[in-house]
């Protein structure tokens, strides 16, 4: 009986001209799932921008030819470790509900992950893309929730920091 007046509920209030949404407060249950809350699609953006950083710095070590490229690679080493310590940090606070995709999308500003195209990638193309991150997560932060915004300016922070470290 409960199932039967469950199913015929969209019709009682189809056949009275009602909306469900009229009827409920919140969201409307017949309406289908609601959209990804901002956190999550930023997060999400965030997730793909240090995965390409850590694509990114993968391809600078595999390449590296240098005259220098022992000391270089130790370097490079410490800052992909950092990078993959964020992106272990950002995949922990995603939370994606059952049957939404929980695979990272391009961010609207088009920072998301596209710092790799391929081939050699020099101390300079690191540099800036470092700079990059860093603003881009600064400029997020006014849309972000406080605990999401200290993990943001954090990794902005650290992003900031490997600049110099690789001698910018």
């Amino acid at each position: 009986m409960l199932l039967a007046s469950a199913a015929a509920l969209p019709l009682l209030l189809g056949a009275a001209g009602c909306r469900s949404s009229d009827v409920f407060t919140g969201p409307d249950p017949l309406a289908g799932r609601p959209p990804l809350g901002q956190d999550v699609l930023t997060l999400q953006a965030v997730i793909a921008a240090e995965e390409g950083m850590i694509d990114l710095y993968r391809a600078a070590i595999s390449g590296d030819s240098g005259k220098h490229r022992a000391a270089r690679a130790r370097t490079l080493r410490a800052l992909l470790a950092q990078h993959e310590q964020h992106l272990a940090r950002l995949k922990a606070r995603l939370i994606v509900p059952p049957g939404m995709s929980a695979s990272p999308s391009p961010s609207p500003d088009g920072s998301g992950g596209a710092f790799f195209s391929g081939g050699p990638v020099s101390m300079a193309q690191l540099r800036a893309a470092e700079r990059a991150s860093a603003a881009n997560l600064v400029r997020r932060l006014a849309t972000a929730p406080p605990a999401l915004a200290q993990l943001l300016a954090s990794i902005a922070a650290s992003d900031a920091t490997h600049v110099t470290a690789l001698g910018g």
